[in-house]
């Protein structure tokens, strides 16, 4: 199961009123190549467990039957492709960060989970592009690489993160290379 949990994590407390033991919950989520196919769950106490539905149920429509069965294929299916995946991810993680932090103006960790890297574009604030354009924020950066160099980045605000770009590493080599490769000269072409 650890080899396909992300985001495990426990949450321990008293019920203090109720009398009861304090409750255990363990939870996590199948990661996700396709947005809207995520897979929560969670275990505990019945109790709790039937509070966490009232509220969930309040607050989403529930997972879609192809996400049901794709969770079911991923936890009851073949295995052995797992180590192979997670090392072509890692070297395509590992290859766009490098890139990122060779890019003047970017700084870029190493991320832990997930398919994007989370960039600080702060030291391209105040910088004029080529085409004029004055990079005050976050948005301003992500929107100036789309039309000046043809890379799709979302602004690390939209997450509560500025000022932060965030790239998805998630495609092929070629289309991540080239990718790099523009936000290079997109960094190098700005002007104070």
């Amino acid at each position: 199961m650890g080899e396909i949990e992300q985001g495990q994590g426990s949450a321990e407390g008293e019920d203090r009123g109720k009398g009861r033991e304090a409750p255990a919950l363990r939870y996590g989520a199948l990661p996700s190549l396709r947005a809207g196919w995520r897979i929560g769950f969670g275990t505990g106490p019945g109790w709790l467990v039937e509070a966490m539905e009232k509220l969930q149920g309040q607050q989403t429509s529930g997972a879609s039957t192809i996400s049901q069965h794709a969770a079911l294929a991923a936890l009851t299916g073949p295995q052995d492709f797992i180590a192979q995946s997670r090392a072509v991810f890692q070297r395509r993680r590992d290859t766009v960060v490098a890139a990122l932090n060779q890019a003047p103006g970017l700084q870029c960790q190493v991320p832990q989970g997930a398919f994007y890297a989370f960039a600080s574009c702060e030291g391209l604030l105040g910088s004029t592009t080529p085409a004029g354009t004055l990079l005050g924020s976050d948005e301003d950066v992500v929107n100036a690489l789309l039309d000046e160099a043809g890379v799709a980045t979302v602004h690390g605000s939209a997450f509560g993160l500025g000022p932060y770009v965030r790239l998805a590493y998630a495609l092929d080599d070629a289309s991540l290379h080239t990718a790099c490769q523009a936000i290079q000269a997109f960094c190098r072409s700005l002007s104070r």
